[in-house]
């Protein structure tokens, strides 16, 4: 599990114990039992396991203390905390739809055989309001057999990450995969979390046909990478997969593109450059894409002073609109945002992650030599992804180093790209 995000809280175990301890009502507006529900995830000890069970105890109907109650399970879940099953299993029947979800979502995540509790979960599946998504994946996660006919009842139902995720627990039950294409399918929906949800049904259905359909897929590259990279995995442990038969599609994602990607929205009428500028600032990358495919396509020409005017306004610090712009100055080869491209490679601020790779990317596109030794630097990271884009940007600016240092690198995909390289080389 990726815990960058997880610790950044100032706060240590005892002060996180202490505050979730605290009675609601007694809580000052400069403090959050929600907060020290969310920290105590990176102190897995039984100290922190007790507080959270006892703050999933305390049944006080008021919103903010059900909120904490919600986060307390759902950490339960992520600490794998055996000794909560009993108390998170009682939460199976609460009335609060969303507290029955996270003990749900942190059952599947601890584990159970118990045919009581399976049982209890899959009565879910006939409770009018609830959401169905996270129990349908629950049960099929733990291979619960006796809820195949109530899941496939799911199939066909309005909401496509619920039927999505109910043909996915019937292939994962069965291993009859026919139905799959329906899910293939959902990423090309309209709506960004049915595509995003699709991409994980994908995940745990090990359906690496789909590998190349996710390559197109427009949701933020972090959901594609983390596909293709997941069932390429569980394909190479398998012996169905070759690193030769994903390298294209893996290096198409990380390349990033707007012009290899399907996308699903269009405009009516060609937007001003403002307008378009502003669309990089959306949460769907399916609109961020078709903006920055219509400002390379239209504005070539004025778009690198627009763009230099909104980072300094406000994408600088939008992580979302800062990938976009700094891809869109690799598309256009504007070699005056070279020091923004290398202030944006060396920037180790956990939201700006996937902004790294992308300038990696960008520089490569630059054609500057001088971006050799700083993409070099970035082969000592452990982020694989950052790894693998300097290693595409060296290559397209010509370094001819062997790297041969990476072929003990934790991540198989690095390490196959450096294989492959001495391969050429030698």
């Amino acid at each position: 599990m990726d815990k960058r995000f997880f610790n950044l809280f100032n706060l240590t175990e005892d002060q996180a114990i202490a505050l979730l301890d605290t009675p609601q009502a007694q809580i000052s507006e400069n403090d959050s039992r929600y907060i020290a529900a969310s920290h105590l995830v990176n102190f897995p000890t039984e100290r922190s396991i007790q507080a959270l069970i006892r703050a999933v105890q305390q049944t006080d109907a008021m919103l903010e203390n059900r909120i904490v109650r919600r986060k307390s399970v759902e950490t339960l879940g992520r600490l794998q905390a055996k000794q909560a099953l009993s108390v998170i299993s009682w939460c199976l029947s609460d009335e609060d739809c969303y507290t029955v979800e996270n003990a749900v979502w942190a059952i599947g995540e601890i584990g159970t055989q118990d045919p009581l509790i399976l049982e209890m979960i899959t009565r879910l599946l006939d409770k009018p309001g609830q959401i169905y998504r996270v129990i349908i994946h629950t049960l099929a996660k733990l291979n619960y057999q006796p809820a195949l006919e109530r899941i496939r009842r799911f199939t066909n139902h309005s909401d496509p990450p619920t039927a999505s995720a109910a043909i996915t627990a019937v292939c994962r039950l069965t291993h009859d995969t026919t139905q799959m294409v329906q899910v293939v399918a959902m990423l090309q929906h309209p709506n960004v979390l049915a595509r995003r949800l699709s991409i994980q049904d994908l995940i745990d259905a090990q359906y690496d046909d789909a590998i190349p359909d996710i390559a197109r897929c427009p949701v933020s590259l972090v959901f594609r990478l983390r596909g293709i990279r997941l069932l390429a995995e569980a394909g190479f442990a398998n012996g169905v997969l070759t690193f030769t038969k994903i390298q294209a599609y893996l290096e198409q994602t990380l390349r990033d593109h707007p012009q290899d990607l399907r996308l699903v929205h269009s405009y009516d009428r060609l937007p001003e450059l403002p307008a378009l500028i502003r669309q990089l600032y959306e949460t769907d990358f399916g609109r961020c894409y078709l903006a920055t495919k219509t400002i390379l396509e239209h504005y070539a020409d004025a778009a690198p002073a627009a763009l230099f005017a909104a980072y300094a306004e406000e994408a600088s610090c939008d992580y979302g609109a800062h990938f976009h712009v700094v891809k869109l100055f690799g598309w256009l080869r504007h070699l005056p945002a070279y020091d923004l491209l290398l202030e944006a490679l060396h920037n180790r601020q956990p939201q700006f992650q996937k902004s790294r790779a992308a300038a990696a990317i960008a520089l490569g596109e630059l054609g500057d030599s001088r971006a050799i030794p700083e993409l070099q630097s970035c082969l000592d990271s452990n982020i694989w992804d950052l790894q693998y884009a300097a290693l595409m940007a060296l290559e397209k600016l010509g370094d001819r180093s062997d790297y041969a240092n990476l072929m003990a690198a934790d991540n198989w995909f690095v390490r196959e790209k450096v294989q492959a390289k001495l391969a050429v080389i030698n």
